[in-house]
């Protein structure tokens, strides 16, 4: 794994504002020339101190922190994704970090991940539906959300869950590696990162098929080659799970067909009708109480007869009246969801209109 530890530089700016970022319980630190140092916290941004940072400063500080290979990415492409280890509060810490630049000035973002995979009543993640995802025999399982929604820890909690059960052959390709899957009995996990142990995802998915897997994670779908080798392992009798960056289920699988040209759509929509199994949509809503943290809003859609016929047949539009009317066989519309938590109390009028698709439904 890309992973630096930086014991000799604990002093740097940076290793006290990671641990900032941990003690209080923060998603995200941002270093931006131009700005001081930002933490998100329970999705909104605070400052660290006020001063800002300019762009020699900000190069000074990170390119000791970036190991050799994934600083000859950033120099070749611009961008780097890598993992950082770093001791905080007498143990060590993990953070997935982007480098990218702004204004052709040096910059980054970095992703605390939490020291142990969390469990499911932390996430608020339904345990019997965790149970369900991860106990189909075979397909393809889609985790949707836009960028920060959760959806690489609904998977590992997933994997993890399947880990702890034993009797499964797990291999994971990630870019970067994120959670650390535990050694435990009766089970094999090996994780795979993009760049250091394999060239791309579409590669990991192809010769994974040769590593006697079960299971297959793959961190992100986002280009043709790694839509495809994700249908062609489900198909093979392999269960396939991966993320994708869409608001809902339907968005999800008009963007996987999408990454087909319109000459071979059909037979993609013929194939994903039927190896997919399931999507879960995933929305982190601010709580109305402050400082607490975001609360998981889902829609939930199964693959059933005529979901598969709606994907079959390109009519993508009528798949949420489908989620609507599969509610017995445990499908959630994404507006049910909102609405439950707003009925609660545990979000906001005003977040809640923000996100259903009529406020019309609140009533």
């Amino acid at each position: 794994m890309s992973i630096v530890q930086t014991d000799s530089i604990r002093p740097d700016p940076v290793c006290r504002w990671l641990a900032a970022a941990v003690e209080r319980g923060a998603s995200d630190l941002h270093l931006v020339p131009g700005h001081p140092p930002i933490l998100r916290l329970h999705g909104k941004l605070h400052e660290l101190v006020p001063e800002p940072l300019d762009g020699d400063a900000i190069r000074g500080l990170l390119t000791p922190l970036c190991p050799v290979q994934s600083m000859d990415r950033f120099l070749a492409k611009r961008n780097a994704d890598f993992s950082l280890e770093i001791p905080v509060g007498g143990r060590s810490q993990r953070f997935r970090v982007n480098y990218f630049l702004s204004g052709q000035r040096m910059a980054a973002c970095f992703r605390v991940i939490p020291a142990a995979i969390p469990d499911f009543k932390w996430a608020e993640f339904p345990a019997p539906l965790a149970e369900r995802l991860a106990h189909f025999r075979n397909g393809l399982v889609l985790i949707s959300g836009v960028a920060g929604s959760g959806k690489t820890t609904s998977l590992a909690m997933i994997i993890n869950l399947l880990n702890r059960e034993g009797g499964y052959r797990i291999i994971t390709i990630e870019e970067p590696v994120e959670y650390l899957f535990p050694q435990l009995p009766h089970s094999v996990v090996t994780q795979r990162e993009v760049g250091l142990d394999v060239h791309t995802f579409a590669d990991g998915l192809k010769y994974g098929l040769r590593q006697d897997p079960d299971v297959v994670l793959v961190g992100e779908i986002r280009d043709r080659d790694t839509a495809q080798m994700a249908l062609s392992v489900a198909e093979t009798g392999h269960l396939v799970f991966s993320t994708l960056h869409t608001r809902d289920a339907k968005g999800a699988i008009s963007r996987y067909t999408d990454f087909f040209p319109q000459s071979v759509q059909r037979e993609v929509r013929a194939q994903l009708s039927l190896s997919l199994r399931a999507v879960v949509s995933q929305h982190l809503l601010p709580s109305a109480f402050p400082g607490e943290k975001r609360i998981l809003a889902l829609e939930v859609m199964f693959n059933n007869h005529p979901i598969a016929s709606a994907i079959r047949l390109g009519k993508i539009e009528s798949i949420d009246n489908n989620i609507l009317t599969g509610r017995a066989e445990g499908m959630i519309p994404l507006d049910e969801s909102i609405k439950r938590l707003y009925q609660e109390g545990r979000i906001s009028r005003e977040t809640a209109e923000r996100f259903v698709s009529s406020t019309a439904r609140l009533r």
